[in-house]
This record gives structure tokens, sequence and C-alpha cells, in this order.
């Protein structure tokens, strides 16, 4: 498609959204903000969805840097982008799928601390693709208490399955060791568990684990196997819940 003729472009690439969704549809998703946080193997495979399928405003946030241990998982690791900021490196590759897109990327790690810099409220839909059990508590803590529309990815990490990803209320969750923990953590708090979330039923693979320090606050954290087929997966079934949300199509 010429880049000069960005009408036609636009036309084109939200044409078998059209035919499924409706021109409707279409329109409501080039309207709607969302709000994606954490572009691991799970939250940047969603963001690459939201971008093809026609999301109008997109905020994408992490504060992480590209690892060439990323490549096998995350859409925007590549050779040439080992170093980069993950945001920003997601941002390139969004602008180039869908230049019409308001693609905001925020280099910033979502805590209780920081939660106050995000108005999530403002958000038509919000993404937990967080993996720190701490700052996934957090958001959600933020998102319930604002009202805002949130869906949440549970643990991706050590499963080979992909025929095993599902979708639920979180207090409806089963099998998944990271969603009891969640759930156990947000009751302490007085915070409901009814918002939707992705997880799997597989039971995890025991494969090699090891420990090493992989954030910024030089702490040694646990570092399990993951795949792509499983981690896109749960990407893109958040931003199925996010798509038919905006779309008017199904209860979410």
């Amino acid at each position: 498609m010429p880049a000069d003729d960005p009408n036609e472009y636009r036309s084109a690439m939200t044409d078998r959204t059209a035919l499924l969704l409706g021109v409707d549809a279409v329109r409501r998703l080039e309207d709607a903000r969302v709000l994606v946080i954490g572009l691991g193997g799970v939250g940047s495979w969603c963001a690459e969805a939201l971008a093809r399928t026609g999301i109008g405003r997109l905020t994408i946030v992490d504060h992480d840097l590209v690892a060439a241990s990323n490549i096998n998982r995350q859409a925007q690791a590549v050779s040439g982008t080992i170093g980069a900021s993950k945001a920003e490196a997601l941002a390139v590759r969004l602008r180039e799928i869908n230049p019409h897109a308001n693609i905001d990327a925020r280099l910033v790690r979502f805590t209780a601390e920081s939660a106050g810099e995000f108005d999530l409220g403002a958000y038509d839909r919000v993404v937990d693709a967080i993996d720190s059990i701490d700052d996934k508590i957090a958001l959600i803590a933020a998102a319930v208490r604002s009202n805002a529309t949130l869906y949440t990815s549970m643990g991706a990490a050590s499963r080979i399955d992909p025929t095993r990803v599902r979708i639920a209320p979180l207090s409806k969750t089963h099998g998944c060791p990271l969603a009891r923990v969640v759930r156990r953590r947000l009751k302490m708090e007085g915070i409901p568990c009814e918002f939707l979330c992705v997880y799997s039923d597989e039971p995890a693979t025991k494969g090699e684990e090891i420990e090493r320090c992989e954030d910024d606050g030089g702490r040694r954290k646990r570092v399990n196997g993951s795949l792509v087929q499983v981690t896109a997966v749960f990407g893109f079934a958040l931003a199925g819940l996010v798509v038919n949300g905006i779309a008017g199509r199904g209860s979410v």
C-alpha cells in the first residue's frame, strides 16, 4: 500500500475487521483509548493485536530494556532492539503497523507508589500483563477502585500447551498457582475478584529454574522457562476481550 495514500491504507487495514464486526464497531475501536501495562511475552502481543485491529489510542507501559533472552517470546525483541526500551521498541513496531494510531510509550514501572501517575478511569479498557506480584496487586487494586474495566493475565510461564488457556473471573479460576496467590492477597485488602482474567489450567511443567538479577532494583528473582506459543495466546486472548468488549460483542 503506497505510503502517500493514508486513507487507502487505513481503509484496507480495517477491511477484514469491518467485514466481521461492522463499520460502526471499527469506528468505536478507532475512538477507543486502551492502556497495556507490561510489555513482555504476553503484553507485547496483546498490544500488537490491538494495533492491528485498529485501536486508535494505545498507551503502552514498561520500564525494562530488551534482552536477548526476550527474543523467544516478545514481539518487539529482535537482534536490532537489544538494549532498547521495550516500550519504545514496541511503539516503533506498532506505528509501522498502524500509522494512524496514537501510540504513547511510557517508560515507567507501575507500582503502588507510581499508581497516582495513571488516570486509569480515563481508559476504555486497562490490560494488566505485569509479572511482578506486588505490582500486579497494586494495578488491580487501583483499577478496581477507579471503576476501570480491567482484564488481567495470570501465569503463562512453565506452560507448553496453548489449548489450556482459559478466560474466567479471577474468583472462578482453577489450577493456576499465581491466581490463587493474587486472589488471596486481594481478599486481604477487601478487593472483589470478579474481573476477567486469562490463565492456564495446565499444571506447570517442571524445567530448569534459575535465579538471576533481572530487574532494575538489583534483586535476584526466580526465572522460569516460557514459550511464545503460550504467552502469545495469553496476549491475544486479552486483546480479544478488549476488542469484543469495545465492539459490543459478547458480555465483556
